[in-house]
């Protein structure tokens, strides 16, 4: 390779919020920054910071498609077949935590992307609590004005023996910064947590340290996901070698009807409509909280694999 030529950027594959489902995916980078986490896909995966250029060219095909319909030669397929379905409203920039991508480069393709595509009204992205650290209020404020709208971040767990155990890189008094920081921006805050991440053994310890720390961020969305082993990655390998205990479908119900009973929000809309779940729940809280643990203690009392969604079904 001569000096100074670009590597070429490997786009991500699309992996987004359900909340995201008909956003434009947008990659400013691929892999993961935190390539640490035991449990994740991204373990051990090589960051890439797409050069801001090829971003442009994307975001000028993109408006012009949008615009009139032109497609431009050596863009790659996936642009338009997102782009085709695209309501025109939100952008999901890629890929894990896209809000490592350099602050006066992120600053540019957020002024770019509203300056091209004018029906614009909110940008998202994955942010690690490592990355929000990083960024002032100040920052975080301009972001917003720029129409960078919500975070999300994984939590996973708010037990610091377990963030250690998994890799995650920070504590959980670390999270609460970060949460707090991005609610005193006004940038929307998702957060996402693991159901059965402690195993059987730190099951308790899990969700109460999870509890804890929502109750303390107060997010405005909290979105629960069901462990699911990944092969290659550690957990599953603990788990292959007896090391790691995962919980039954009906225990990792429980987490999530004890981590509802003991979290307090304020106005917070919680879901469990991930693919990895047994089962959906949804609701704000605390307005809806007797109805979603009435609905759990129903499914908890019958212990009816019928109830559930089947583990072929169950998904990334």
């Amino acid at each position: 390779m001569k000096a100074n030529q670009p590597i070429s950027f490997n786009r991500p594959d699309i992996i987004r919020p359900p909340s995201e489902w008909r956003s434009y995916f947008l990659p400013l980078t691929s892999g993961c920054s935190n390539n640490t986490c035991t449990f994740c896909g991204y373990y051990g995966s090589k960051l890439q910071i797409r050069d801001i250029t090829d971003v442009k060219r994307e975001i000028d095909a993109v408006a012009l498609f949008i615009r009139s319909g032109i497609r431009v030669p050596n863009i790659p397929k996936v642009v338009y077949a997102v782009a085709q379905d695209w309501d025109g409203k939100r952008i999901f920039l890629q890929d894990g935590d896209a809000l490592v991508y350099p602050f006066p480069r992120l600053r540019e393709v957020l002024h770019y992307l509203n300056e091209k595509l004018h029906g614009l009204e909110r940008i998202g992205t994955y942010a690690t609590p490592q990355d929000i650290l990083r960024r002032s209020v100040e920052e975080l404020r301009e972001f917003r004005q720029l129409k960078l709208g919500i975070f999300y971040t994984g939590l996973e767990t708010g037990d610091d023996g377990l963030l250690q155990q998994i890799g995650k890189g920070v504590t959980s008094d670390e999270v609460i910064e970060a949460g707090k920081k991005v609610k005193e921006a006004g940038i929307s805050f998702s957060v996402t947590v693991i159901l059965g991440l402690g195993g059987i053994e730190e099951s308790k310890k899990h969700v109460l340290g999870t509890s804890k720390v929502l109750t303390e961020i107060n997010p405005d969305y909290v979105g629960a996901l069901t462990l699911t082993l990944v092969p290659g990655t550690p957990l599953h390998e603990q788990c292959e070698r007896n090391e790691f205990h995962p919980l039954s479908p009906f225990h990792s119900l429980e987490e999530l009807k004890s981590i509802i009973e003991n979290s307090s929000f304020s106005d917070c809309f919680f879901s469990s409509m991930h693919a990895s779940n047994y089962l959906s729940v949804r609701g704000k809280l605390p307005h809806d909280k007797e109805r979603m643990l009435k609905q759990l203690e129903k499914v908890l009392a019958a212990q009816d694999p019928a109830l559930l969604r089947p583990e072929f079904l169950r998904g990334l």
